[in-house]
């Protein structure tokens, strides 16, 4: 495996996967939330902090925080366990489904072999970790084992179970000799030797059902309400009565217990403080003679009420996102299950994330609302941009919501909640659209009857007037504005509406137009984006059609969108045929971007004939192979890909191409062959350009025409065998030949 420096423990340029799959680089970075710390280390002043979807560092001197996650450096999400051993330098993380990352300076290496017990089928969790020198004791629902850091393998010192029944550790530790766990009926003992496997060989040392434990310089356990300090194989309580323990940390000054509030005690028990911080912690320490608490919202928290934590929104949780000028971002965090029928239930009930263009904000408004909130879409209101529109898709309280920022206190306040009329389970708005009029649209279902239901914004009534189409579909999905048109995906029918409003304060001369079984559609449709052809790509839970010039081919008696067919073997198939199409996007280039449900994301030339790259959370920073939405920067070319599961961003290679050439850039540049095999780079080219590359004598040594802004040369020469050393020159016209550009390129083989 690659070895790759970290700095400050924490930043990797990129890694490489256990099996040399490249999972990261310079081009992905995320935006996850870092609020939700579940455990902390210290070392030498800096803070190590673990969080759901990655770890940051917290430098308490400087101030200074960096982060770490999948799009950097780690190999998964679902962070539930955390350990960390300062003398070697040395992190253990454990995730859900089971899998583990070694972090050492010189490395992050992925664990995927952690033994199992034979015909166990239940949950794989890494339920704690804890460090002691070289080892390291996992906890897992099954039972639990001993890694060896230094050898990074496991040893035969694996899982216990008796009679058929599994045990599981809730937490364990090594403390001397034996390893210590915590279970459900008893503190259980054992030394690491040839009967460690044996679970009627385990001593249990104090019956009753514990919950956590830690050792240093002494051995600490807990049930939920009390905790004890074991002297000599004494239990001595602590002398508080709790009420819900989250959390037991010893160091070799003092004892940190982390109920509702955190308290402190010396060593031998005694009590020595107490602090509230003011809201949920799962963890705590004492650093630099302060209590530091892992909160559940604001990540680490001082007894001063400081938040650290690294920029980003509330909650991972997100559906979609809307991009604005000024680098302003509205993250939706609503979700729907049974094709697409009910409202996803989200305790947290998260509503929207907004990030101003410098930080996240989170609006008051939903923290702790007694109101049902499923928030699909949020956007900028356009007849004032310091004001946002939600939909609220819930079966209760649905309806559309308008607040207006304050920036004064960095918030949002409720202006006008537009309920619709809205019985029960019927009228739940979907998202929005807006014209270049700024008229402002809305889908809904689940109108009276079943029907889909587009409503327009009345500015001089302030309210929206809705229209019922005639069509049993009961839902939509998040209309699309082209050539003054709505074009709907209505995904609980095997229909596509197009909603011509022609002049949207009537009403009377609107038209519509619906595609279904007879244009080939035979299932839900789900998403729809347009090309720069004016094609409109459509996805449907059955894959992928193209209805080429769209918005002159829907008036016809007969529109006929066509899927794409690509050669496999000889034979013509369509292209994501019975797959899920989630999103579609198409950047500056014509390229399409297309989420499938599972499959993760594919980047296709514009025509959809060859697959350019194919992310999935396998092979890339991709928290899912579900992405619910996709959006594109068409400024910088930046990619969003969001999920359930969080939000990561990709760098693409096409920004806003015209006709001409924007900056030129050529990476990497010079080309060292021990140290980058791939293709070269070119982007800022015009939207069509004609490229000759030369050697310093002159020769051409290959040509070619890009489109799309950008072009990737393997290096070959016109023979299609590698170009020797030297440096080669980029001669570049666009189509007409009215702009030049060129560049060079060093190449060392």
């Amino acid at each position: 495996m690659k070895k790759l420096s970290l700095i400050s423990l924490g930043i990797l340029a990129s890694l490489q996967f256990t099996k040399a799959q490249v999972i990261s680089s310079k081009k992905w970075a995320d935006l996850f939330s870092y609020n939700n710390v579940i455990a902390m280390k210290e070392d030498n002043g800096k803070i190590i902090a673990a969080t759901e979807n990655g770890i940051f560092y917290y430098t308490i001197s400087t101030g200074e925080i960096t982060k770490l996650s999948k799009a950097n450096g780690l190999h998964n999400i679902g962070i539930t366990a955390f350990d960390y051993n300062p003398q070697t330098k040395t992190g253990l993380i454990g995730y859900s489904n089971g899998s583990m990352d070694i972090i050492t300076p010189q490395e992050i290496k992925y664990v995927v072999d952690i033994p199992i017990a034979a015909g166990y089928n239940g949950d794989k969790k890494i339920n704690h970790i804890s460090i002691n020198g070289d080892k390291a004791v996992i906890s897992v629902g099954y039972g639990l084992s001993i890694f060896d850091l230094k050898k990074k393998e496991f040893g035969d010192s694996s899982f216990f179970i008796t009679g058929g029944v599994y045990q599981p550790s809730n937490e364990a530790t090594i403390f001397g000799n034996k390893v210590y766990s915590v279970t459900n009926n008893g503190l259980k003992s054992h030394e690491m030797n040839t009967t460690f496997p044996v679970y009627s060989t385990w001593t249990t040392e104090m019956p009753g059902a514990f919950k956590h434990i830690d050792s240093k310089s002494e051995l600490i356990f807990s049930t939920a309400t009390a905790a004890y300090v074991y002297n000599n194989g004494t239990p001595i309580q602590l002398p508080t009565a709790f009420g819900n323990i989250r959390d037991i940390m010893v160091s070799s000054n003092n004892i940190v217990v982390t109920d509702s509030k955190v308290y402190t005690y010396s060593i031998n028990g005694i009590s020595q403080n107490q602090v509230d911080l003011g809201e949920e912690c799962n963890t705590a320490i004492t650093a630099g003679g302060k209590i530091l608490g892992g909160t559940v919202l604001s990540g680490i928290k001082d007894e001063s009420s400081n938040s650290y934590k690294p920029s980003g929104p509330q909650f991972n949780f997100a559906y979609n996102v809307n991009l604005f000028d000024n680098n302003q971002l509205l993250v939706s965090s609503g979700g729907r299950i049974d094709n697409y029928n009910g409202a996803i239930v989200n305790p947290q009930k998260p509503g929207f994330y907004y990030f101003n263009g410098n930080e996240w904000i989170y609006p008051s408004f939903f923290k702790n609302n007694v109101r049902s909130i499923n928030v699909l879409d949020a956007i900028l209101n356009p007849l004032d941009n310091n004001e946002v529109l939600f939909t609220n898709y819930a079966m209760h309280d649905q309806g559309i919501y308008r607040m207006k920022y304050n920036a004064t206190n960095k918030d949002f306040d409720l202006v006008k909640y537009y309920d619709l009329q809205a019985q029960p389970y019927l009228r739940r708005p979907v998202g929005f659209a807006t014209d270049p009029q700024n008229n402002i649209f809305v889908s809904f279902g689940f109108i009276e009857g079943g029907n889909p239901s587009i409503a327009i914004y009345d500015k001089p009534s302030d309210n929206f007037i809705i229209k019922k189409l005639v069509l049993s579909s009961e839902t939509t999905q998040k209309p699309v504005f082209y050539e003054n048109m709505l074009w709907i995906p209505l995904p609980r029918s095997n229909n596509f509406w197009t909603y011509d409003y022609k002049n949207a304060t009537n009403l009377s001369d609107d038209a519509d137009y619906i595609m279904g079984d007879s244009n080939g559609f035979v299932d839900g449709t789900l998403s729809v984006a347009f090309d720069k052809s004016g094609d409109a790509w459509i996805g449907s839970y059955a894959g992928l059609k193209v209805l080429s010039n769209a918005a002159s081919e829907i008036k016809t008696a007969h529109p006929k969108p066509e899927p794409i067919i690509i050669e496999q073997n000889g034979l013509g198939e369509e292209l994501f045929r019975d797959a899920s199409i989630l999103s579609i996007a198409v950047d500056q280039g014509d390229h399409k971007w297309v989420s499938v449900d599972g499959g993760g994301v594919y980047y296709l030339s514009s025509d959809g004939q060859k697959t350019i790259r194919h992310f999935t959370k396998e092979n890339s920073p991709l928290p899912t192979n579900t992405v619910t939405d996709i959006k594109i920067d068409k400024k910088t070319g930046k990619v969003y890909f969001v999920s359930y599961n969080g939000i990561v961003t990709y760098q693409g290679d096409v920004a806003d191409v015209t006709s001409n050439f924007g900056d030129v850039l050529v990476y990497p540049n010079p080309v060292v062959y021990s140290n980058f095999k791939g293709k070269v780079t070119i982007k800022g080219l015009a939207e069509k350009t004609n490229i000759r590359i030369v050697d310093a004598a002159g020769n051409v040594v290959h040509s070619a025409v890009a489109r799309g802004g950008y072009y990737e040369w393997d290096l070959n020469n016109q023979k299609g065998t590698r170009v020797a050393s030297g440096i080669y020159f980029v001669l570049m016209t666009n189509e007409d030949g009215s702009d030049k550009a060129t560049a060079k390129i060093g190449v060392v083989n």
